[in-house]
């Protein structure tokens, strides 16, 4: 099955996945809104059996001026569905809509552009302790990456890893966060797979309906062709109106911290629990 039959297949699977939530009755535990979005990390907070929440990236842009190269890479549509599956277990599927990436060669003055739709990504949320991500909540994300995406933009190759979101707080105000990530990865000649590892630590605090944070992220990729790190510091900002408790708008900044990392990406967002 090419690609295209692929992600058509995904995609029947992802109105299915709609229809399965909207069709699921459960009783609302009254767990508080969270959302995966915004910021790198990822958190421990499962939803509620038979609830359904989508969040989307409607626009990202990252830019980098380091050696030689301007690189101008831009997303929109960014999409990734979560259903509660039992009280403690979430499913989850993300996929990115279209993609571009834009390279001008400084001294030359060759420009390189290609474009398209992202791997689609499956992971599971299993819920260790606290599923609500309330006081001292930790989990256990398993996910994999299908090379359904457009060259230059997907993997070209099934790879998968698994995430370890954990929170807890540290005063009536403040929280910590944490999410170490290891990896399976394919080289880059397409032969054999190799580790990468990384994560992203971060504190947060919520100001009435807005929810601000600051974490560190850092990236290690052990490809056999070229190890590269990649680190940023990151702001992120949330708004859950008071009338819509269900609701969140989000806004981010990324500032690379060395020079394998894009200078700046910025990312603004929404997310819906139904």
């Amino acid at each position: 099955m090419g690609k295209a039959g692929i992600a058509s297949v995904v995609g029947l699977a992802a109105l299915a996945w709609v229809a399965a939530a909207h069709a699921a009755h459960a009783e609302d535990a009254g767990r508080d809104f969270c959302a995966d979005r915004p910021g790198k990390g990822s958190p421990p907070c499962v939803l509620d059996a038979g609830r359904f929440q989508a969040e989307l990236g409607v626009a990202d842009g990252a830019w980098s001026r380091g050696g030689g190269v301007l690189t101008d890479d831009t997303a929109f549509g960014a999409l990734e569905l979560r259903l509660g599956l039992t009280s403690t277990l979430e499913g989850q599927l993300s996929w990115t809509a279209h993609e571009r990436i834009r390279q001008k060669d400084r001294a030359s003055g060759a420009v390189s552009t290609v474009d398209g739709g992202g791997d689609v990504g499956l992971a599971l949320r299993w819920s260790l302790r606290n599923p609500a991500g309330d006081g001292v909540s930790v989990a256990l994300q398993p996910f994999v990456t299908t090379p359904t995406g457009a060259k230059g933009i997907g993997g070209d190759a099934w790879q998968g890893g698994v995430i370890v979101p954990i929170s807890l707080p540290l005063n009536a105000d403040w929280s910590l966060a944490l999410s170490p990530e290891l990896d399976a990865r394919a080289n880059a000649d397409g032969s054999g797979r190799h580790a990468g590892f990384g994560g992203a630590v971060g504190i947060g605090r919520s100001f009435g309906p807005v929810a601000l944070g600051v974490e560190l992220w850092a990236d290690r990729d052990q490809n056999p062709s070229g190890h590269v790190t990649s680190a940023s510091f990151d702001l992120t900002a949330g708004w859950t109106p008071a009338s819509a408790k269900d609701l969140q708008l989000d806004a981010s900044a990324y500032v690379g911290l060395n020079r394998d990392t894009p200078d700046l990406e910025v990312a603004v967002g929404v997310a819906k629990r139904f």
